[in-house]
């Protein structure tokens, strides 16, 4: 299977953005106490098609033909992300995808930093300004214009038990192949979370429509 290289860039995509939060803490007064992720604590636990989070407390379910896996799949390897080290500080919580199409969907979590304070505006500029990582990534990795992204507009989405949240998407074609890269940052104190998909649009495949099914089934379980 070719790369297309979309995986890197929207790794790089999700760097940018923590980049960008990090810039907005420049208050005197902390907003809440300082985490670390506790990387020794399991992602969580998967029950057929469910799964509940343990190191995070978010539950998504997804359809019955697609897999899900705490650990980093071989194929996106081959799409262009980054094999992450069982040593990083913080690691993806879940990874999802159709092994047919290899459309896929990955949630992170991580603690906010303690200083930054975040609003529905804020977080949809946060995530806007992720457009300009991914124009050059495509003009550094193809060449200047060759590959022309259609950029999607900036939306508020709503999950259950998550306070703020926007997406943002854009179509393009490499090799002949169109695909969708999709990118949702939120917020719910006291964590942020990135939500990174893919979907390859291959004749006869529901891909689209998985996709949103496994968004609406997305939560967050505020704890008591």
């Amino acid at each position: 299977m070719n790369s297309d290289k979309g995986g890197l860039v929207m790794k790089k995509i999700l760097m940018s953005v923590i980049l960008f939060v990090f810039l907005f803490g420049c208050a005197m007064i902390p907003a809440r106490p300082a985490l670390q992720e506790n990387i020794s604590v399991p992602s969580g636990k998967i029950e057929g098609n469910q799964f509940t989070g343990i190191r995070y407390p978010f539950n998504v379910s997804v359809p019955p033909h697609w897999k899900m896996t705490v650990e980093f799949p071989d194929f996106l390897e081959e799409l262009g992300y980054d094999r992450p080290f069982s040593t990083d500080k913080e690691q993806t919580e879940l990874y999802a995808y159709n092994p047919k199409t290899k459309s896929n969907i990955n949630f992170d979590f991580t603690p906010a930093d303690r200083y930054t304070r975040f609003d529905q505006k804020k977080i949809e500029w946060l995530t806007s300004s992720a457009v300009g990582s991914l124009k050059s990534e495509l003009d550094k990795e193809f060449g200047k214009g060759v590959v022309k992204p259609e950029i999607g507009p900036t939306e508020p989405i709503s999950f259950k038990g998550v306070q703020f949240a926007a997406k943002k998407y854009a179509t393009y074609a490499v090799r002949g192949l169109k695909q969708e890269q999709g990118w949702i940052y939120g917020f719910t104190e006291p964590y942020q979370f990135f939500i990174l998909y893919t979907i390859f649009e291959k004749e006869g495949a529901s891909d689209r429509q998985d996709l949103q099914k496994i968004l609406d089934s997305f939560e967050f379980i505020k704890k008591k």
